[in-house]
């Protein structure tokens, strides 16, 4: 590269970096209609940004999980990583016990985990995944304690948690 050719470099560079920034601010997914200010901390995803556990735990899609023929009411967290989870509906997958507090399963890809919600320690009845193996994980028991490579996903309907514990076999849909 010769010397005269860094500044004109420099100068695409920083048209390229102004055009996307104002493609970024540009870019909202909210709803038209919404009440009150947005949060200034939204970037790229519909979702604000969770702050708390409580907050990463708000439902947004209704989902159908069927364990071993009989069908639980459960419901997907709004976050990036719920929403790519939903992208692979429906599943059908075998589920293995882990530590006598989770039953655990593979997706058919990992999940695009950009985007996730802090870190929540998962109580019975929580979908989660597992970032490291890139499993599905539904707690039967309380979990320890939060870890950023375990993102709660949704939850069980908790009067279902009970038959967690021994399920065999999952399949998980929308709800209709």
């Amino acid at each position: 590269m010769t010397p005269t050719a860094l500044p004109a470099l420099a100068a695409r560079g920083a048209v390229a970096a102004a055009l996307l920034l104002a493609v970024t601010a540009c870019t909202d997914n909210a709803p038209a209609a919404s009440s009150g200010s947005s949060p200034s901390g939204r970037h790229q995803t519909p979702a604000p940004p969770a702050s708390t556990a409580s907050s990463d735990r708000n439902t947004a899609m209704n989902i159908r999980i069927t364990l071993d023929g009989q069908p639980v009411d459960a419901t997907l967290n709004d976050n990036a990583v719920a929403r790519d989870f939903a992208s692979l509906l429906p599943l059908s997958l075998d589920l293995e016990d882990f530590h006598q507090t989770e039953r655990i399963a593979y997706p058919p890809r990992k999940l695009d985990t950009s985007g996730a919600p802090d870190p929540a320690a998962p109580k019975a009845g929580d979908l989660a995944y597992y970032v490291p193996w890139g499993n599905l994980a539904l707690f039967y028991r309380d979990g320890d304690s939060a870890s950023a490579d375990l993102i709660v996903l949704g939850h069980v309907d908790d009067r279902d948690t009970g038959r967690l514990a021994n399920a065999e076999h999952v399949t998980i849909e929308a709800a209709p």
